[in-house]
């Protein structure tokens, strides 16, 4: 599949890699639906991506985590764009903290379940609405399509992310079981399991914080979001691809 002229919808669109996902894909010429919850910022990011040459950009303001708000979402883009070619699942947010904390005997903290079902609930349940509701339309269509799920480095477990890496693992999971369940309708399914990326997020760091971070990468450097994009461009094009994950991380291993 080119990226050229298609059709690709990318959750979390408005700013970090789903923003420069879609600045990069506008580039190239495809048509551009753009999934987050702040308008402002999506706005922002619809500009940018007419500037760079996308055909068509349209924004949806939407809380994956609410089916009722991502069926009627998907429904509203394929009455929209006649159809979708790729949805990158890329929302996600962090909740960090360690599972319980112990002192002299006396528990004094313990994650709170709030803690872990927020990001359980958008980063695996919006993950899963949103590409049940891509591939019910392109089956219904009998449409080839791609869908690309944005995983992580911490999918093996990291220290102070039990609810980030469940989620993430769970991602891959899902990833692998839509390949088998959907290739027969010519959907193929992928995912991309950054390492550290340098985003607006990773900018706000502190100084001490970044070092501990990057001496774990043997490459000694943030990976670039356009890096990011390059594997998911792959993915798209590469007709063959399907049921695997990428890892984009510079040998980390967390």
């Amino acid at each position: 599949m080119q990226i050229s002229d298609s059709v690709i919808v990318i959750t979390g669109g408005a700013q970090g890699l789903g923003r420069s996902m879609a600045e990069n894909f506008a580039a190239q010429g495809a048509s551009l639906a753009l999934l987050d919850m702040n308008a402002e910022q999506l706005q922002d990011a619809q500009n940018a991506c007419e500037k760079a040459g996308a055909k068509v950009v349209r924004t949806y303001t939407v809380n994956v985590t609410e089916e009722a708000a991502v069926e009627q979402t998907f429904a509203a883009i394929d009455a929209d764009f006649d159809g979708m070619d790729v949805l990158i699942n890329n929302a996600g947010i962090l909740r960090d903290g360690m599972l319980i904390k112990c002192k002299e005997g006396e528990i004094t903290h313990k994650m709170p379940l709030q803690q872990w079902q927020s990001v359980i609930d958008v980063n695996l349940t919006g993950t899963f609405l949103c590409g049940r509701e891509a591939a019910a339309v392109m089956a219904k269509r009998e449409r080839k399509g791609v869908i690309i799920n944005i995983s992580s480095v911490a999918r093996a477990g990291n220290i102070g992310q039990t609810n980030y890496a469940a989620t993430k693992a769970g991602v891959v999971a899902m990833t692998v079981t839509w390949a088998r369940e959907l290739g027969r309708f010519g959907i193929r399914c992928g995912a991309i399991a950054p390492g550290f990326i340098e985003t607006p997020m990773t900018a706000a760091m502190k100084p001490e914080a970044v070092e501990r971070a990057l001496s774990m990468v043997p490459l000694k450097r943030w990976g670039q979001p356009a890096e990011v994009a390059d594997s998911a461009r792959f993915i798209i094009e590469n007709d063959f691809f399907s049921g695997r994950v990428i890892e984009i991380d510079g040998g980390v291993r967390l």
